[in-house]
């Protein structure tokens, strides 16, 4: 023990009596950790804001959604759920408590000399109850609205602030692709982040949608139920497959051409990406750590040249190889720890400086498990970087040392 304490207020002598030499030493270091903790936190950050949109679904939904194999899509066959996939699970599927379908487009709305493209969904009045999602002023699409095809539509809070309409716009006319609609309701303010955002929307009734888009060019259709007993929420998942495998024809074996998730699966799913996004960018920016570990030992090797003499004092007064050894190996883990407490620090300030320019970012955090390793591997390659001067000191002779000017 006392060894190890007396190499270590060594180490710490050592760096304190070259500063400047010691901060471009662990720069490197620094630069690796920051960028990998930061990277992490933000990708935190993200993903904490998607699986709340998740959530959001609740635990009793089903999410059906076009999936086009690998085949097909080479082949410019591409899937899609049609209006009798969603008449047929309507009609032929038992428990289930509310569906919607959910069309997609991306049209020019405009208000007086304002305009943006936007995000236009098609929907029907099971919606809100289906996503959580409920209006902040106005009402949202009756039954009625979609049956009689009505041009009337619900807005989001950030569309709204675009087109420059006034805070109650009930009552007010925008123009969507040549047609004139009423707004009779804008949606509770959801946040998102930069360009996905939730409230930069326009919702109008289903069959209207249908209605305005041209037959060789049906917009994106998505199936959203809830059940009305979550314990039978896989025997309506399965009930639905074997429906839509019928309909289209796919025979046993063959993949399927749609995708019936869960919120826990969709949540998963996306979990499984975000956490190959994060290891391939931390593994790129962890290459800076390796460069400092070469910085690391090529210092740590002036430094046994310019303290040979020293050695050659400490080894004729009792020092053995071993604690020659341990103090440059120390000094080489000291360095590469310091190194990565500081990145840590810069890490988690950048990904706050980052996170805090992002609209409606939920904020950004570093996991223990993030931490742990970028501090473990700066330490880690510190120790790598010092073996080789170590070596080198250690095996230094006494007499040649006290000889060397």
């Amino acid at each position: 023990m006392f060894t190890l304490i007396e190499s270590l207020r060594s180490a710490c002598q050592s760096i304190a009596a070259h500063p400047l030499r010691s901060a471009l030493t662990i720069f490197g270091v620094v630069v690796g950790v920051a960028s990998v903790i930061s990277v992490v936190s933000i990708m935190q950050g993200f993903r904490a804001a998607i699986i709340e949109e998740f959530q959001g679904l609740g635990g009793n939904s089903l999410s059906i959604s076009p999936y086009t194999p690998l085949e097909d899509g080479l082949a410019g066959r591409i899937a899609r759920l049609t209006p009798d996939d969603l008449e047929a699970i309507r009609t032929r599927v038992p428990g289930i408590a509310h569906i919607t379908p959910l069309a997609f487009s991306r049209v020019e709305a405009r208000y007086g000399s304002q305009a943006t493209l936007t995000e236009v969904r098609g929907t029907t009045h099971t919606y809100p109850r289906v996503y959580n999602a409920y209006e902040r002023i106005g009402r949202f699409l009756s039954l009625a609205d979609d049956r009689n095809r009505r041009r009337v539509c619900v807005i989001g809070e950030k569309t709204r602030e675009v087109l420059g309409l006034p805070d109650d716009p009930i009552g007010k006319h925008i123009a969507l692709a040549g047609e004139w609609f009423k707004v009779v309701g804008v949606m509770e303010r959801k946040g998102g982040l930069g360009g996905m955002n939730p409230d930069d929307h326009i919702t109008l009734p289903y069959r209207t949608m249908r209605s305005l888009s041209p037959p060789h060019q049906p917009p994106d259709l998505l199936i959203q139920l809830t059940v009305a007993d979550i314990a039978q929420l896989d025997p309506v998942a399965a009930r639905i497959r074997a429906i839509l495998r019928g309909l289209r024809g796919i025979s046993p074996g063959e993949p399927d051409t749609f995708r019936v998730q869960t919120a826990d699966e969709i949540t998963d799913a996306f979990d499984e990406v975000v956490a190959a996004i994060t290891a391939l960018v931390a593994g790129t920016v962890s290459i800076a750590l390796l460069v400092a570990g070469v910085g690391i030992m090529n210092i740590m090797l002036v430094s046994v040249t310019e303290r040979t003499r020293e050695i050659g004092i400490c080894k004729a007064l009792g020092a053995s190889r071993h604690q020659i050894l341990m103090q440059f190996l120390i000094e080489a883990a000291a360095l590469s720890l310091l190194g990565g407490i500081v990145g840590l620090l810069a890490g988690l300030g950048l990904g706050a400086i980052v996170g805090s320019t992002i609209p409606d970012f939920p904020g950004v955090s570093a996991p223990l498990w993030a931490i742990g390793l970028a501090i473990g591997f700066s330490a880690l390659v510190g120790l790598a970087a010092g073996i080789l001067p170590a070596l080198r000191a250690a095996q230094l002779r006494p007499i040649e040392a006290l000889r060397y000017e």
